[in-house]
Parts: C-alpha cells; sequence; structure tokens
C-alpha cells in the first residue's frame, strides 16, 4: 500500500479503494483512490498519466502544419475545436489573423460549433448511462452520426478529422453539404427537447444530481475551472464572450450560467449551451459569404489552396519546397484560446525562429476541471463519485496529452 495512505493513518471502520483505472465510468484510464468510511467518500485522490501521449513534446519536432493531426488526439470528442485552437496560435504567432479569409472564418465556426454539439452528445448520453439511464445514449448518438457525416463529407474522416490548416481551411465545402447542415439545423431543436423530456421528471435523475458534487463559485475558480464546470458554478465566463475571436463578435448568443454548482446545474448549462450552438450555426448560416477564398493567398506560409497534378504550381516550385522543409515563424511567444466544449483550451507556443516550435504547453480544460474531483466528491457517496467524474466531461486524451 502507498505510503501516503498508510495502514496506520487509517480509522477502525476506513478503508482504501482503487477506483480505475480499468472502469467504464471514469470516461478513460483515469485511476481514483478513494479514502473510505462505509459508503462515504472522505478523499478522492485522481492518479493520472496512464493514457500519455507526448503531444507538447512531439510538438518541438515537427513542422508547424504537421502538428495539426496531433492536436485531434486530445479531445478526440471534439477534434475541430483543437485544430481551431492550434492553427489560430500559429496564425498569431506569425502575424497573418487578418489575411484569414471571410470564407474560412465561418467554415471554422460552422465546424467547432457541430463538434460542441457532438461532444455534449457524448457527454450526455454516456453520463446517463453511467447512472443508469440506458436510452438517452441511443437517442443521443442517433444525432451525433448526422454531425459526424458532415464532418466525413468534408474531410473524409468522422472523429480525428485535422480540418483545419494555418491560414484558413484546406478545401471549400462540397456540393450538398449545406442542404445536409439545413436537415440538422431543422430536427435538432426537437431531439434537444426529447433528451429533456426523457430526463427532467425521471426521479432517479433527479436524486442522483441536484445536490451532488456541489463546487462554489470561488472554489471553481481558484482551481481553474473552466467551461460548463465553471458556470455551473454562477461564473459567467466563456472566451467567445470574453475574448471574441474569429467572427463570434458577430453572434447573438448567451452563456448558460446556473448558480447551484451541482452535478444537475452543469448537466442544464451544456444542454442548453447546445441549443445556443444552434443559434449560432444558423447566424453563420446566413451570414457566410457564398464565394469567395477558404484558404489565405500567403505562399511563404501557408499551402496552395489548388495544386495542379504537374510540379509546378502556376510555374512555380517553391511550394512544395515549402511543404517538404516548412517555413520559418519568427522568434517570439504567443497564447491563444478558444472555448472548447470542455472549457478554456489554450496553446502556448515559443518560436525560435525555427521551421518546429521550440515548445508548445496546451492549457487542456479536462486537466483543470479533473482538479475539482476531491473538493466536489468529499463527504459524498461513492456511488456519488460516478455522478460527479460524469459531469465534469473529461478525456483523458487531454488529460495525458
Amino acid at each position: 500500500m502507498s505510503s501516503r495512505y498508510d495502514v496506520h493513518e487509517l480509522k477502525e471502520q476506513e478503508m482504501v479503494l482503487n477506483m480505475g483505472p480499468q472502469h467504464p465510468s471514469t470516461h478513460g484510464v483515469l485511476r481514483v483512490m478513494l479514502h473510505l468510511e462505509g459508503e462515504n467518500i472522505r478523499k478522492a485522490t485522481p492518479y493520472i498519466g496512464y493514457l500519455h501521449r507526448g503531444t507538447e513534446k512531439l510538438a518541438e519536432v515537427h513542422k508547424y502544419y504537421h502538428i495539426v493531426p496531433y492536436t485531434d488526439r486530445m479531445d478526440y470528442l471534439a477534434a475541430p475545436s483543437n485544430n481551431l485552437g492550434y492553427v489560430q496560435a500559429v496564425e498569431k504567432l506569425l502575424g497573418i489573423e487578418s489575411d484569414v479569409p471571410e470564407r474560412a472564418r465561418y467554415m471554422r465556426v460552422l465546424m467547432a460549433e457541430l463538434a460542441r454539439i457532438a461532444s455534449h452528445l457524448v457527454w450526455l448520453g454516456t453520463h446517463a448511462l453511467d447512472i443508469g439511464a440506458l436510452s438517452l445514449f441511443l437517442y443521443t448518438f442517433r444525432e451525433r452520426e448526422m454531425i459526424n457525416d458532415l464532418f466525413e463529407k468534408y474531410c473524409g474522416a468522422r472523429l480525428t478529422t485535422s480540418m483545419m490548416r494555418v491560414g484558413g481551411m484546406p478545401a471549400d465545402l462540397p456540393d450538398g453539404w449545406m442542404e445536409l447542415l439545413g436537415d440538422f439545423l431543422e430536427i435538432m431543436p426537437e431531439r434537444i427537447q426529447e433528451y429533456e423530456n426523457l430526463l427532467k421528471n425521471n426521479p432517479i435523475w433527479i436524486r442522483r444530481t441536484r445536490g451532488v458534487g456541489v463546487i462554489s463559485a470561488k472554489d471553481a475558480v481558484s482551481y481553474g475551472l473552466s467551461g460548463a464546470c465553471l458556470r455551473g458554478s454562477g461564473v459567467n465566463y466563456d472566451v467567445r464572450k470574453a475574448r471574441p475571436y474569429q467572427v463570434y463578435d458577430r453572434f447573438d448568443f448567451e452563456v448558460p450560467v446556473h448558480t447551484e454548482g451541482d452535478v444537475y446545474a452543469r448537466y442544464r448549462v451544456r444542454v442548453e449551451e447546445m441549443r445556443q450552438s444552434l443559434r449560432i450555426l444558423e447566424q453563420a448560416v446566413e451570414q457566410m459569404p457564398r464565394d469567395g477564398r477558404w484558404i489565405a493567398d500567403l505562399p511563404d506560409y501557408v499551402l496552395p489552396s489548388k495544386v495542379d497534378t504537374m510540379t509546378t504550381i502556376e510555374g512555380q516550385t517553391r511550394h512544395f519546397v515549402l511543404i517538404i522543409h516548412g517555413f520559418k515563424a519568427p522568434p517570439g511567444e504567443v497564447y491563444k484560446a478558444v472555448e472548447a466544449p470542455k472549457g478554456e483550451l489554450g496553446y502556448y507556443i515559443v518560436s525560435t525562429g525555427e521551421t518546429e516550435p521550440y515548445r508548445m504547453h496546451v492549457r487542456a480544460p479536462s486537466y483543470y476541471n479533473l482538479a475539482g474531483l476531491p473538493q466536489m466528491s468529499q463527504n459524498g457517496l461513492v456511488a456519488d463519485i460516478v455522478a460527479v467524474i460524469g459531469s465534469l466531461d473529461i478525456v483523458l486524451g487531454e488529460v495525458d496529452r
């Protein structure tokens, strides 16, 4: 037994129990060491590192545009959000943020908000499944498939999309894509109401979530929580409003906030966020230019938007040299954040003027939200920690990046 939980520290009626790392309700390979007195949790300590990917270290030996696929593997339930945060940081480092075409900005918003809804659907289905509401899992994955179909039609991938590029997007929207999006926007409000109807009057769901896993606004801020975990405790903070990026300042949408700070409040925030994402998507469809470039015209930094079958582009061969060797970013350091489904996702990049980052650090929201688990679960029941972990909506690929 670990010295941290030496038997001499335990009272007569206390015991130590390992939950995970092979446990379905930990939402990945997470180990939580529970210090129990009967069914009551006196202390819960999360242990991480079982899914270590080394993403930040790998970034030091890869060209800037080669790093995009690695970002997919962090929060693999919302890969476009990871892509967006990274390419924005590189564009800020290069000083080309204003060169990204309007159409590309709107396309990025479309993909990011679809990813937000898809991520929340997985969260809601699996969270309800953990607590015993089996049916909802089948409902939420039905709509998630529609979003995955949209991703696949655009880039050929459904999960790890790698769909964004420094300077814009890799291609324009294919024929029929907007029509499929319109079909999704038409049915989704009714489907969200359907989810709520299955849960809101369910006495078991209410008892398992209300008053469980409470964390105050002060403690939430102290732990660095973000996203629904922060807004569920009454703190109105959303990167899209606080530090708008892309074209979010052009949209009319609300930031859902609840003050109870419990599992139920975090559930309410995410369900309402899906409705707000639909509002953003509808406005983006209305505002987006119907044609135009989708990649910046900056051959020194970004790959060309059109490549013919020969080894030249408009008579020049230097584009292909850039594809192989990459561009050199100016020396400096930047931080850029987006509002990912889990919360504030930020990329800090240090450049020494080479074709690879000298250092890249990711402010992963799942990592910080998990830090609140001991506070939320203390003096609760063993059954409650399953509900609390689910309400955090963590992805261990992001925690163990």
